[in-house]
């Protein structure tokens, strides 16, 4: 099952960090910018090029120190096909690499539209009798706000194809409480869709105790991700808001059960682009980013007395 192919790796490199690769053109190293402009001019051409290139240095850099891998898919939407070709093939390439793929799209809709997203992202799509993938991704983050009719559409193709989802439950953003942290009786919005998590999780579950149906709950909420823990045992949490947001190796403290396992904590701009801030190129600073951070969330959880390695 993927929850214990995921946990597996997380042990096996000591390593529970995904990497976001949500690229931005404007900040991409200078001469990687330059070389593809001046072969292809003003274009999306260029610009789909210059993140395919980038993107393999980064995933060539880091694949043996963590287990995954998230591209944020709007990061390649604005640039049209161009940029879809290139979230193609980071996908590919980071399977190609042995890496778990998250894929961040977010998607959510009525039963029918949630199928279709499905078929896009976990699952294949029907040609002429022939079963084709279109996007090579493992897990899927997933919008539950339409209900349970519209999450219960991925399920065939997780079951199927062994694949997982990362269900919305608390947000990393600053006004993610103007509607998750509503009551409905006596429960919090969030907490509700959180219950949902949890009957999932007992549906579904690896050999490790952990169900490939997970949870997203942000860093920047520390309180929130200690309750929902206990709410929710069986779930992996993906935990946005490390770094740049402002959470560190404390604020995430919350989110791993007391075997330490139980969650992934995602670092998109803070590896990506810490050449910034060193003088290094970007591929060795993204892996000097990766193994401090890696140092830092292990260190906290072994004086939290949650070593899992």
């Amino acid at each position: 099952m993927l929850s214990d192919k995921l946990i597996e790796n997380i042990i096996k490199k000591r390593s529970p960090i995904v990497v976001g690769l949500d690229p931005r053109f404007e900040s991409l190293p200078a001469d990687l910018r330059e070389k593809h402009l001046k072969k292809e001019g003003n274009t999306l051409k260029a610009v789909s090029s210059a993140l395919i290139e980038f993107n393999r240095g980064i995933v060539d850099a880091v694949y043996d120190l963590v287990p995954a891998v998230k591209p944020q898919i709007a990061f390649y939407e604005q640039y049209g096909i161009e940029g879809m070709i290139a979230y193609k093939d980071v996908c590919d390439y980071a399977k190609s690499r042995g890496l778990i793929v998250v894929a961040d799209v977010k998607r959510g809709d009525i039963g029918s539209t949630s199928k279709a997203y499905s078929n896009a992202h976990l699952g294949k799509v029907n040609i002429n009798g022939e079963m084709i993938s279109a996007f090579e991704a493992d897990f899927a983050t997933i919008n539950p706000y339409l209900g349970n009719d519209c999450m219960s559409e991925f399920m065939d193709d997780v079951k199927t194809y062994e694949k997982g989802l990362f269900i919305l439950v608390k947000t990393s953003n600053k006004t993610s409480g103007q509607l998750q942290d509503l009551k409905s009786g006596d429960e919090t919005i969030y907490e509700k869709v959180a219950d949902i998590v949890s009957k999932w999780n007992d549906e579904i579950c690896g050999e490790t105790g952990y169900s490939p149906i997970g949870a997203v709950v942000g860093a920047t909420y520390p309180e929130e991700l200690i309750s929902l823990r206990k709410q929710m045992p069986k779930a992996i949490f993906l935990v946005p808001g490390y770094g740049a947001q402002g959470g560190g190796a404390q604020d995430v403290l919350g989110a791993f059960n007391e075997d330490g396992l139980g969650a992934i904590v995602n670092n998109s701009r803070g590896i990506l682009f810490a050449y910034q801030k060193s003088d290094l190129d970007y591929k060795e600073a993204a892996r000097e980013a990766v193994i401090k951070m890696r140092n830092d969330i292990n260190e906290a959880l072994e004086k939290d007395q949650k070593k899992y390695w």
